[in-house]
């Protein structure tokens, strides 16, 4: 039976166990079994065993659980609050006003919590009834904290992004470093839509002649500036070589601890709760990672990716066309699938025709995680939709509808990164020299 074959069998039979309902750790490890049990001659239990172990036994994951825990802290305390109070008075003068503290006060939020839903649901707490009362038009205000939500998987410290690097076996810190600039380029095409949105629709932002000296502006953004020196600082111990990625995530859990209890945040009920929620995340994530283990163990002693990166080389495509191509199969699954699966289930198979195609791996996550950051905002499955769906008790369709021109800023985004590849590539370069 001819390798292809076999991929289409155990494809197929993946499908099947997704719509089935079975979780996703358990269907791939399934999927696994299977194949080494009837298209192999190595016994499946051994290799169930060492994936599992091998997958978790891992000192460099360990700072997935820890950057988790660190956004569950924060997430847990006043600070989108603080964040609305702070940069409010800063932004009065950009056309749009208030509707740019979504933008950035996701991307701010977005660098301690690491997660695209708890962005959202903790900026849109806050920021929705603000800016209804102000009166802002409520449906640019969902489509903006919907699309800048996002930006939780793209600034470091990213889960997604320690996923990736785990998985492509390439170093976290270098993935870290290259979501920057293309993250801080995305929060600019939020703004710059806004911008634009507002000068052509000025009826629809409220006037506010509320003016603030340089002094009151300085004494209600005080709050932000020790979150603003966490990131700072977990960011620059990695890059000065001072700290692992690791040691950069207790050293992040630390200063978590200490915002929030200088906050008054910190209490009894609210460590159980960021502990147990850290806890239950890191569990269904390293869960689905064991059973990718495992089935990319499946893949190699089926000789499939190698295959499958030979028949590409074979038809020697347009290095774009494959990128073009990966990218409407990577949003396609994104409207069924969460973004750690997605990065977990293609990666043994896909990344081999990358390299092939003579594609940074550093850059191809990054490109991999704008992608699950459209995914997030896909219907049936977006997260974001169902986020906001609930906090703003408009229907999916409704709030889709109004992310639809962030949608296409992350879709230039892609399409300028994959042009210019040192959007991505640069900053690593400069910064990590080994």
């Amino acid at each position: 039976m001819s390798t292809l074959v076999i991929a289409a069998i155990l494809l197929t039979l993946l499908l099947v166990l997704l719509f089935g309902g079975l979780w996703i750790g358990l269907a791939l490890a399934a999927v696994a079994w299977a194949g080494l049990q009837f298209f192999t001659s190595t016994p499946p239990d051994v290799n169930l065993f060492q994936s599992f172990w091998g997958s978790s036994a891992s000192w460099t994951l360990a700072a997935l659980p820890l950057f988790i825990w660190m956004g569950e802290i924060l997430y847990r305390t006043r600070l989108s609050e603080e964040m609305f109070k702070g940069l409010a008075p800063w932004l009065g003068w950009l056309p749009g006003r208030l509707m740019h503290v979504n933008v950035i006060a996701c991307g701010i939020f977005g660098t301690v919590s690491g997660s695209s839903a708890a962005t959202c649901a903790t900026i849109a707490k806050v920021a929705l009834p603000e800016l209804k009362a102000r009166g802002y038009d409520e449906k640019m205000c969902l489509g903006s904290l919907c699309g800048a939500g996002t930006l939780g998987i793209l600034l470091p410290p990213s889960i997604i992004m320690v996923v990736y690097a785990v998985a492509a076996e390439v170093s976290i810190l270098k993935v870290f470093i290259a979501g920057i600039i293309p993250g801080v380029l995305l929060m600019l095409l939020f703004s710059g839509y806004i911008i634009v949105w507002a000068l052509m629709n000025p009826g629809k932002t409220p006037i506010d002649t509320t003016a603030y000296t340089f002094k009151e502006k300085l004494y209600l953004s005080r709050n932000l500036i020790p979150c603003l020196l966490l990131i700072v600082f977990i960011v620059w111990v990695m890059v000065a070589g001072w700290a692992t990625a690791t040691e950069a995530a207790a050293f992040g859990v630390l200063g978590a601890f200490i915002i929030a209890a200088a906050s008054g945040g910190l209490n009894w009920l609210s460590f159980r709760d960021s502990l147990m929620g850290a806890t239950r995340l890191s569990c269904m994530i390293l869960f689905i990672l064991g059973g990718a283990a495992f089935l990319a163990s499946c893949m190699a002693f089926t000789g499939i990716p190698k295959a499958l990166a030979e028949w590409v080389a074979a038809m020697n495509p347009n290095p774009y066309m494959l990128i073009a191509v990966l990218a409407a199969i990577y949003i396609v699954l994104g409207t069924a699938l969460d973004g750690v699966s997605m990065i977990v289930l293609t990666t043994s198979i896909v990344l081999p025709m990358v390299e092939k195609a003579g594609f940074d791996l550093v850059w191809f996550g990054i490109f991999i995680v704008l992608l699950v950051e459209i995914a997030e905002v896909t219907p049936p499955l977006g997260f974001n939709l169902f986020v906001l769906q609930t906090m703003s008790g408009k229907d999916s369709t409704y709030v889709a509808r109004a992310s639809i021109p962030f949608f296409c800023m992350m879709v230039i985004a892609i399409a300028l990164i994959t042009v210019f590849p040192a959007i991505v590539t640069w900053l690593p370069e400069v910064l990590i020299r080994k």
